[in-house]
């Protein structure tokens, strides 16, 4: 008798609140894979886009969405030598995070350190990699710069400030309300401003005070990123890692020219596509931080498998507060 699993199936590009749980046949792995019990899946603006047909990349329908879990292995491929049945893990599959099981290669999968819950293991990975390849890699951070975070209380905005931090720079985190304002002072910002306000670029310059502004961390775009633009000082960075208000802003390109900075396009799944060798190291040393309490990633909200597509529609919207995760018990 065939097995079956819930999961949260997309037949229709759709409004996210349409989709509801089927029961699907199990998984079964392949003899390099390891067959994963989801603990817990995080969501990120791009699965919300994705449901609702509104990305760039449209997947084949129908599909189960998600791509980051953290679960317990319960079998194994013959081939499987490093991973044992019973490890906790968390991974990046293609597709199948929002369901309760799922088959991931053996070299996808990361141990979790003991401190670290599986909720917070399920909204850490591509957020933090981000992060790190963008401020460090890309935007050669240095101890004592300042950073400004766009949209510092999502998801990608929080880990930004939690991976500046531990970079020893400055942190000011621009959020449109006080309840999300106090909690990117709770992940470690310095300071935190009103970016719905006309005037933010005024209260931006009064925590500068005297200092430039070095690096301009943004995820939002739209009518946030030339503002944004014409705060940095010289040789600042400005780094565009997405597009959350919904419209892909246009910036006069004399700005650069004459503020001696420069515009930098930050795409971790596209760098990783391109140097495959490099997701582990970078991985493993997030996680050694995570397990050295350096790193602090932390869940948002959480909602049950039943209400996913409650949770993707409130990413859509642009309610969420943090890393929001879809828990499976």
């Amino acid at each position: 008798m065939t097995v079956q699993m819930r999961a949260i199936v997309c037949e229709a590009f759709t409004s996210p609140e349409n989709l509801n749980i089927k029961e699907v046949d199990d998984p079964v792995p392949g003899d390099d894979e390891v067959l994963v019990r989801i603990k817990a899946t995080g969501l990120g603006f791009v699965d919300a886009l994705t449901v609702a047909g509104l990305y760039q990349i449209k997947p084949p329908l129908p599909f189960i969405p998600g791509n980051e879990i953290s679960g317990v292995i319960e079998d194994k491929g013959s081939k499987v030598k490093h991973l044992r049945i019973g490890q906790r893990i968390l991974a990046m599959p293609s597709r199948g995070g929002l369901a309760e099981k799922v088959c991931i290669p053996e070299t996808a999968c990361y141990s979790i350190p003991e401190n670290l819950s599986h909720e917070a293991a399920a909204s850490f990975l591509v957020n933090y990699c981000t992060a790190s390849h963008g401020l460090s890699y890309c935007g050669d951070l240095k101890p004592g710069e300042t950073v400004l975070v766009l949209g510092g209380a999502g998801g990608v905005g929080m880990a930004a400030i939690d991976v500046a931090k531990s970079l020893k720079a400055e942190v000011i985190a621009a959020a449109s309300t006080k309840k999300k304002r106090n909690a990117c002072l709770e992940m470690g910002a310095d300071k935190v401003i009103d970016y719905s306000k006309s005037n933010w670029r005024e209260e931006l310059q009064k925590c500068l005070g005297d200092k430039p502004l070095n690096v301009v961390y943004d995820p939002v775009g739209g009518k946030y990123s030339e503002p944004a633009l014409r705060s940095l000082g010289p040789g600042g960075r400005f780094l565009v890692v997405g597009f959350a208000s919904g419209k892909i802003a246009s910036v006069p390109l004399n700005l650069p020219l004459l503020k001696r900075c420069n515009i930098l396009g930050i795409n971790w799944g596209a760098f990783v596509a391109a140097n495959d060798k490099v997701t582990r190291p970078v991985v493993t040393e997030l996680i050694q931080k995570i397990a050295g309490k350096i790193l602090r990633p932390a869940p948002g909200e959480t909602f049950p498998l039943e209400e996913a597509g409650i949770a993707l529609s409130k990413m859509l919207n642009r309610q969420a507060i943090g890393k929001i995760v879809v828990t499976m018990e």
